[in-house]
This record gives C-alpha cells, sequence and structure tokens, in this order.
C-alpha cells in the first residue's frame, strides 16, 4: 500500500510504526454550527482510508476531535445570549447526526479541547522549560518559531519569505520576539470562558490542542496525521514544531490531506451566496448521495460540488442499489442450490473486480478508480444473474458487492427517506383528495408523511410542511 505524504511530496510504502496496527489522527470540526460540505469531505475520505485499513487487517486506533472552545463559538453565544459550553454541545449533538446519515463511523475515541486543559498546560511548561516557549508580560504565552530548525518542512516553506510576510501585518506594541511566533495560551477577555494557568486567566491557542489530544491517545509518535489542505499551514506546522520539540520524537510518520472542495468552479463562501450546510443537502438528497459524490474523485484532487455532479452521483448509487435489489430478488426465488461448475468458475472470474478495487485503493486510497471497479461488478453481476442461477451463486455475488460498498461506506440497501418532491406530490394528491371530499385518502396521506417524519400544517396561505 503506497500513501502519497505531504511530508515528502511523493507517495510512499505504508509501514506502520507497529505492526498490524494504525494510529491515525485527523483534525475535526469548531462546533458553532451545522457541518458544512466542506467539512464532510475530510470526514467522509479518512473515514473511508480507515474502513479500508480495517478491511486490510489493521487495528485502527482512529482518533478525530471536536474544538469545543474557539473565538467563533464564543461569539455564536455571545449573539444568542447562551454559554459557550451549551453552543458547542448542541452543534457537537448536530454534528453526529450529520455523520452517522453520511455513515461516517464514530472514532475510537472523540476528545474534546476543554477536557484536555490539564495536559494543554503540561505540555506548555515542558516547552517553556526547554526554551521553545515564552510567556509575555500579559500573559500570552509564544512558542519560539525560529529555535524549531525544521520549522516549515511541512508546507516546505521558508522561514523568511513568511518573516517578510508577516512584516506588513505586525501589530505594533505586540510583545512577541518575532512576528512568526505563535501563541500556546492566551488572557481571557471579559464575558470568556478560563482557566487557570501559570500565566494567566485564560484558554489555549488552536494548534496546542491537537498536538496533546494526539499525544493523550494515540502516542508521542503516530503513524497518519490527516485533514484538509488548508490545514498544512499554520495548523499542522504549528502542530510538528510543538509536538517535536516537546518529545524529541517524529510526532507522525504520514502527512495525508484531502483536496478543496469548490461549488460551481467557485470557493465556497457565505458572502457569494453558494455556502452549503450538509443538513441543506440532506434535505434534497439522501447523504450517501453526498458521500458517493465525494469519494468519485481522488481525495487529493480539489473536488467541483453542483446540481448536475450531484444529479450524476444519485443515479450511479442508483444503479448500484438498483443491482443489489435484483441480486436480493432474484436469491429469494432461487431454489436453494449449490452453484453449478460453470457458476464457481464465474464466481471465480468475478476476482478480478476485487483485484482492480484492492490495486486502486493501494495507490494511495483511489477512490474513483476504485468505483469504477464498483461498476464493473455491478455489470457483471447484471449481466449473469437469472431466474436460473443458484441461490448460493447470487448471495454470493450480492456479498462481494456489499463488502467492496461498505468498506467506502456505501449502503447498498435503498434508503427509505423521503425527498423534498416526493412530499410536494404527496401534498397535492392530499389536496386534490380534500377537494374530491375523499378525507380518508387525504387522512391516509397525512399518516404517511408523519411516518416519515414530516409534519403538515394547514393554514390561511395553504400547506405547509416541516421535518419533525
Amino acid at each position: 500500500m503506497r500513501v502519497y505524504n505531504t511530508l515528502s511530496k511523493k507517495k510512499e510504502e505504508f509501514v506502520p510504526l507497529e505492526k498490524g496496527k494504525v494510529k491515525m489522527y485527523v483534525c475535526g470540526p469548531t462546533v458553532y454550527n451545522y457541518i458544512h460540505i466542506g467539512n464532510a469531505r475530510p470526514m467522509i475520505v479518512f473515514d473511508t482510508v480507515r474502513r479500508y485499513m480495517e478491511y486490510k487487517g489493521y487495528e485502527v486506533n482512529f482518533v478525530s476531535n471536536f474544538t469545543d472552545v474557539d473565538d467563533k463559538i464564543i461569539k455564536k453565544a455571545v449573539e444568542e445570549g447562551v454559554s459557550a459550553q451549551e453552543i458547542s454541545e448542541r452543534y457537537m449533538k448536530e454534528c453526529k447526526k450529520d455523520m452517522a446519515d453520511m455513515n461516517v463511523k464514530p472514532a475510537t475515541t472523540h476528545p474534546l479541547a476543554t477536557q484536555e486543559i490539564d495536559g494543554m498546560l503540561e505540555m506548555i511548561s515542558i516547552l517553556i522549560d526547554k526554551g521553545f516557549a515564552y510567556p509575555a508580560a500579559d500573559g500570552t504565552v509564544y512558542f519560539r518559531t525560529r529555535k524549531f530548525a525544521d520549522y516549515g518542512k511541512l508546507s516546505h516553506k521558508n522561514l523568511d519569505d513568511l518573516q517578510a510576510g508577516h512584516r506588513e501585518i505586525k501589530v505594533t506594541g505586540e510583545e512577541k520576539e518575532d512576528s512568526l511566533d505563535f501563541v500556546l495560551w492566551k488572557p481571557k477577555k471579559d464575558g470568556e470562558p478560563y482557566w487557570e494557568s501559570p500565566w494567566c486567566q485564560g484558554r489555549p491557542g488552536w494548534h496546542i490542542e491537537c498536538s496533546v489530544m494526539a499525544k493523550k491517545y494515540l502516542g508521542e509518535e503516530i503513524d497518519i496525521h490527516a485533514g484538509g489542505e488548508d490545514l498544512i499551514f499554520p495548523h499542522h506546522e504549528n502542530e510538528i514544531a510543538q509536538s517535536e520539540a516537546c518529545s524529541g520524537k517524529i510526532f507522525a510518520k504520514y502527512w495525508l490531506h484531502n483536496g478543496f472542495l469548490n461549488i460551481d468552479n467557485k470557493k465556497m463562501s457565505k458572502s457569494v451566496g453558494n455556502f452549503f450546510t450538509v443538513r441543506e443537502i440532506g434535505e434534497k438528497y439522501d447523504l450517501q448521495v453526498l458521500r458517493f459524490f465525494m469519494l468519485s474523485a481522488h481525495y487529493r484532487s480539489p473536488l467541483n460540488f453542483s446540481a448536475e455532479l450531484m444529479e450524476a452521483a444519485k443515479n450511479g448509487l442508483e444503479r448500484i442499489c438498483n443491482a443489489s435489489e435484483n441480486l436480493k430478488h432474484l436469491s429469494q426465488n432461487a431454489e436453494l442450490l449449490s452453484m453449478t461448475e460453470e457458476e464457481a468458475k464465474l464466481w471465480k472470474d468475478s476476482d478480478l473486480f476485487v483485484n482492480k478495487f484492492e490495486s486502486a485503493m493501494d495507490d494511495d486510497f483511489n477512490t474513483a478508480d476504485a468505483v469504477s471497479a464498483v461498476f464493473e461488478l455491478v455489470k457483471y453481476c447484471n449481466t449473469l444473474a437469472k431466474e436460473s442461477s443458484s441461490r448460493e451463486f447470487l448471495d454470493n455475488l450480492y456479498q462481494r458487492m456489499e463488502q467492496l460498498c461498505t468498506i467506502l461506506g456505501i449502503i447498498i440497501e435503498k434508503s427509505e427517506q423521503i425527498l423534498d418532491q416526493e412530499i410536494e406530490d404527496l401534498i397535492a394528491e392530499r389536496q386534490a383528495a380534500r377537494k374530491d371530499k375523499n378525507f380518508a385518502r387525504a387522512d391516509e396521506i397525512r399518516e404517511i408523511l408523519l411516518e416519515k417524519g414530516i409534519i403538515l400544517e394547514d393554514t390561511r396561505e395553504g400547506v405547509k410542511w416541516k421535518r419533525a
């Protein structure tokens, strides 16, 4: 298995630190609102990496955090007049729901930044003792970037070039020794959550959180650290600096980063109006479609999101689901027979698609080619599965298709989720039934929708609906 390592800028053979085990850390979301589809890409991509590692027989310790103290959380709390904890707990719960709907497996551990403050204070103290960090007069603690000789090795940035870029934006009166030094601990502002520390009442900087959580749950050296490419600098670069300065060991062996997600060939932005949450997409599509769409391109490639591409993903997923439904239907009606000699040969020939799938995934988790192998298997099954086929042959084909799709996190059984257009059609039918005084049918439709989590409200402006 070969993986592209951002650190070396090339594909490398994957060799775990400990045979048969993988220690993997993925930066999770800051929970201040519903997650957007940009957040969804690393969740889906690295869940798939984990699933494939497990398929290959590795025991994967998968850690993904929730950042539950942050400026954005505090801002949202102030706007709503509630505590920062209330905001973070609310949106953490909503995030977990969206992850489940995308069939993203729960991490081995989902640590929370606010529950790891003691570890952060300890790491900062070690860095100060080693001369890699220093407290300023106001209680802010900074990391001495230039003291870490390898700074820039992940982002491949030159310190002097970075210095030149910072000169323009350097704040006067700042107590940093160097404009490139970054914050490990910062003083509280009025009304903000804070913790006691030897330097001031305050809260941690963003970067120290992930270093401490990775160390606690995976150890000082880990196999894979992953996240979106927007995190390479400064977040992951700073994680390396503080972790390796503290331990004196290589922090992570392989660094994996997914490419950006654009919307209709433009960068996603609230100001442009092309910003979509996963919850909004879920109102139009089964989120399995979103997952399938995300896996249709190589994870390192930029990915363009559009209505046309989502429809193509929906149709592609439908082809797979229809093929699996057909195999199940034929199996239920087939005679309980073992495979014939000819079927056994055909079954053996289907190993080709598994081999293609594995070759794609072994080549830096190329899900686009892996999906192509699944489609080839679908075509093979559609061609060979007949009413005269033995049940063993049909069941074997179904299990093979299910196994490959499960690695991708794709559920091949058709979802019962009801979509917006179906709801509108049923409401229109209900209105026609009421007009014809067919109140029994009108009530029946209301009950059908209620069972599917849709609540109808008859108002003066007409029928309105909402999801329960």
